[in-house]
């Protein structure tokens, strides 16, 4: 996709969605590590409902740890993969007051020695807590940088480092909220709305659908 292009896509984008931001619910730096963490194979609403409860009695490491893994496990249940979750959170909140003072790092490798935290989510972290112009590349965006022909790749890390590359400077932190939600909810996996679509002219999709098929 042509620099041109690239930047129209963006801004019409953000006409669609002003403000985009993380649908998962969170109080501070820790409490979104930790939804990120239990985000994995599982729906941000899912997240959402488990964590109403959990982080009003485990907002930070020091919390988490006194609550155990037991109780971590009750609350977060309903959640796929919950018991290694539960391990690897309880294992992390220790690290970070271990070696961290409590506090979420800022730093990308750091986050990643981290139980649980892979580079996905450390770059989430990065960018929606430390307002770092990080591009996370989850299953959505790894769809819409392919399917469109914007940054196309064979892994999330080819695709996360065009997109660092060709993303106008001015985009970069709106960026993955802003290729996330279109891919949520406009350019769907199985059955994408190319006919709602406010980009499908400077979409490369060659099974592209309109309102007239």
């Amino acid at each position: 996709m042509k620099g041109s292009n690239i930047d129209a896509l963006y801004r019409r984008l953000a006409k669609a969605n002003p403000t985009p931001k993380s649908e998962l619910n969170y109080a501070n730096p820790f409490t979104l590590l930790v939804a990120v963490v239990l985000s994995a194979q599982s729906t941000d609403k899912g997240v959402n409902k488990a964590t109403s409860a959990l982080f009003k009695v485990a907002d930070t490491p020091e919390k988490m740890l006194v609550l155990g893994e037991q109780p971590l496990k009750d609350h977060i249940k309903t959640i796929g993969l919950y018991n290694n979750k539960a391990k690897n959170i309880i294992g992390l909140s220790q690290i970070l007051v271990e070696k961290h003072d409590g506090e979420t790092p800022q730093d990308r490798n750091a986050l990643e020695a981290l139980p649980g935290v892979g580079r996905k989510t450390a770059n989430v972290v990065l960018n929606v807590a430390f307002g770092q112009p990080v591009i996370a590349v989850d299953t959505h965006i790894f769809r819409v940088a392919n399917r469109t022909g914007l940054a196309p790749g064979k892994t999330p890390l080819e695709v996360e480092r065009k997109l660092e590359k060709l993303t106008p400077k001015k985009w970069k932190l709106r960026a993955h909220h802003l290729l996330i939600l279109h891919g949520r909810y406009v350019c769907k996996a199985r059955k994408p709305l190319c006919g709602e679509c406010g980009v499908v002219d400077l979409c490369g999709f060659e099974g592209k659908t309109t309102f007239e098929d």
